[in-house]
């Protein structure tokens, strides 16, 4: 039987996702909630969901559906989270999880209450590279992994009301993609033992641009960018004892992965992705749910957890607090 999807929020994320979900034979998406009828009714024709709702309570409580995807701006997350579980459906939130700590404890802590499941919708984790990535580091294929180098910014034109640029919003790159590297680094090294950076404000007190790092149990760091108003390469570099891998730019869509290891020879995997890379984490979700799981092991809550901690831990530092806070 096919797992079947609802979409909350049928905005340019939500295209994405609903592109990636036709790459995946056993999934469908059954129906899409808005708070306006109209768009709803333009999704659905667009990407096939045959239930258009008007409202976010009439999707979650619809019972065709599996499991709903939030794809509303983050500084919602925690509200439509929370109304999907308390339905009683399979949970996958776009990153960043929530705009703070104390929000994302609150889902997981409800997810586990009600035994539904819950995940962070951190996509670029479940790609073959980085899946690759992830188990040649901890199979010791460049040694002992020490430092961590990956950046994500780009420049966008300043709205203020836009959802980049506005605090209402949770507007800054640090909760936009600056959270791509911390989770990057916490997928790698666990839990950071000291968190530290820099950041430049704009005018409307969001951080457009930053500069990060992280310190680990075991000696290792993270040397992290991040930006909204600042083209940056978009290249990870992994370096060990005994070599080092290069996640190729664009790291957060990879295609290839280059190790180095000293004294051999430079060895180029090309893994490529299947349809847009968000089919990935969408078929984590269905998997997990059909094996009665509640969370899943490769973005498990508590490691959600933790980098929101860091994330508050940079706004902190930064002076950036958002109105809802």
């Amino acid at each position: 039987m096919a797992f079947r999807w609802g979409i909350l929020g049928p905005g340019s994320i939500a295209r994405s996702f609903a592109t990636g979900l036709k790459s995946i034979p056993d999934a469908v998406l059954v129906a899409v909630g808005s708070r306006s009828q109209e768009k709803a009714d333009k999704f659905g024709d667009e990407y096939g969901a045959s239930k258009r709702y008007g409202s976010y309570e009439a999707l979650v409580n619809d019972p065709d559906v599996d499991a709903i995807y939030i794809a509303t701006p983050h500084s919602f997350h925690y509200e439509h989270g929370m109304l999907s579980l308390n339905a009683g459906k399979a949970t996958l939130i776009e990153k960043p999880f929530t705009i703070n700590a104390r929000e994302a404890s609150e889902l997981a802590q409800r997810s586990r209450e009600l035994n539904v499941f819950l995940m962070e919708a951190m996509w670029t984790r479940f790609t073959p590279v980085i899946s690759k990535l992830r188990e040649l580091a901890k199979s010791g294929a460049i040694g002992e992994p020490r430092m961590l180098s990956a950046d994500f910014g780009f420049r966008a034109g300043v709205n203020p009301e836009g959802r980049l640029f506005n605090p209402e919003l949770g507007g800054g790159a640090l909760l936009d993609v600056g959270v791509y590297t911390i989770s990057l680094a916490s997928m790698l090294f666990g839990a950071p033992t000291a968190v530290t950076g820099l950041a430049t404000l704009g005018e409307t007190g969001v951080d457009e641009q930053a500069a990060m790092i992280m310190a680990y149990g075991k000696g290792e760091l993270a040397v992290l960018s991040t930006a909204i108003r600042t083209n940056t390469v978009h290249e990870a570099i992994l370096y060990g004892t005994e070599g080092r891998m290069r996640v190729d730019s664009p790291w957060w869509i990879p295609k290839r992965l280059t190790v180095h290891r000293d004294g051999k020879d430079t060895e180029v995997l090309d893994l490529g992705y299947e349809g847009n890379g968000y089919n990935y984490q969408a078929a984590e979700v269905a998997n997990c749910v059909r094996a009665g799981k509640i969370e899943s092991e490769i973005m498990p809550l508590n490691e959600t957890l933790t980098i929101m901690k860091s994330t508050d831990t940079l706004r902190a530092e930064w002076g950036v607090k958002y109105p809802q806070e």
